[in-house]
C-alpha cells in the first residue's frame, strides 16, 4: 500500500471513531453516521453467519443451515439499508454540515470544552485551519480575545516546530479549510460503505445458493404415525 493510501486509511479510521463523539456538534442531524452504525452491526452479524456457516458445512445440520440463512438475510437487510442511506447522505452532504461554522465560532481554547476539542481534533487530523481557510479565524470571538495576532496551535503545520499560530507567518499554517476536507473524508466513508455493501451482497448470494443446495440434498426426516394405544 502506498504512503498516501496508508495515510488516508489512518485518517478515515480516526475520523470514523471520533465522529461518534463529535457528530452532534458538526451535523444538523446524527443520521449521517447511521450508515456507519448499520455497517458495524452488519459486520457483527456477518461474523456470526460465518461461524454458523462453518459449523453447518462440517456437521451438515439443517438447524445450523437455517440459522446461517437467517443471519445472511439479516445482514443483507442491514447492508441494503446502509447502502441506501449512504447514497442519500452523499447527496445532502452540504446541508448536513450547516452547523460547522457555528462550532468554530464557539471555540474558546479550553481543552475541556467540547467545541474546542472537536475543532482542534479536526484541524490536527485533517491538516486544515478554519472553515474555509485560516482567515476565518480573524472574524471569530476567540481571535478577538486573543489579541488579534494568532490562530489556534492546531492550525500549525506539524513540519514546522517554531510555529506559534501567528497570522504574520501564514506559511507555517495549514492553508486549506476544514469543511471541504471533512466533506471529502465523509464522502469517502459513505462511498466505501455503499460499494462494500454491494460487493458483500454478491458474496452472500453465493452463500445462499450453496446452503440451498446442501439443504436440498439433505435427507428428509422420516415421520410415522404412532400406533394408537390399544387400551384407549
Amino acid at each position: 500500500m502506498s504512503e498516501p493510501s496508508r495515510r488516508m486509511c489512518k485518517i478515515v479510521l480516526r475520523i470514523f471513531s471520533q465522529l461518534f463523539w463529535h457528530c452532534r456538534l458538526f451535523f444538523k442531524e446524527e443520521s449521517i453516521i447511521l450508515p456507519a452504525l448499520l455497517a458495524v452491526v452488519a459486520a457483527l452479524f456477518l461474523l456470526a453467519a460465518g461461524i454458523a456457516g462453518c459449523c453447518a458445512s462440517q456437521k451438515e445440520s439443517p438447524c445450523l443451515q437455517g440459522i446461517f440463512v437467517y443471519f445472511l438475510i439479516i445482514v443483507f437487510c442491514l447492508e441494503a439499508t446502509a447502502a441506501a442511506l449512504s447514497y442519500i447522505n452523499v447527496e445532502k452532504m452540504g446541508s448536513e454540515l450547516a452547523p460547522f461554522e457555528r462550532v468554530f465560532h464557539q471555540y474558546n481554547g479550553s481543552s475541556k470544552d467540547p467545541d474546542t476539542q472537536a475543532v482542534d481534533f479536526l484541524q490536527k487530523e485533517l491538516h486544515c485551519c478554519g472553515v474555509h481557510g485560516f482567515q476565518d479565524w480573524q472574524t471569530s470571538p476567540w481571535f478577538n480575545e486573543s489579541g488579534h495576532t494568532r490562530v489556534p496551535l492546531s492550525c500549525c503545520n506539524s513540519t514546522f516546530t517554531n510555529c506559534t499560530g501567528s497570522v504574520d507567518q501564514p506559511e507555517l499554517l495549514f492553508t486549506k479549510g476544514c469543511q471541504g476536507k471533512l466533506e471529502d473524508v465523509l464522502s469517502f466513508i459513505l462511498h466505501l460503505i455503499l460499494w462494500s455493501s454491494v460487493g458483500a451482497a454478491g458474496i452472500q448470494v453465493v452463500g445462499l445458493v450453496s446452503v440451498s443446495v446442501l439443504m436440498k440434498e439433505s435427507p428428509l426426516q422420516e415421520y410415522r404415525i404412532l400406533d394408537r394405544d390399544p387400551f384407549s
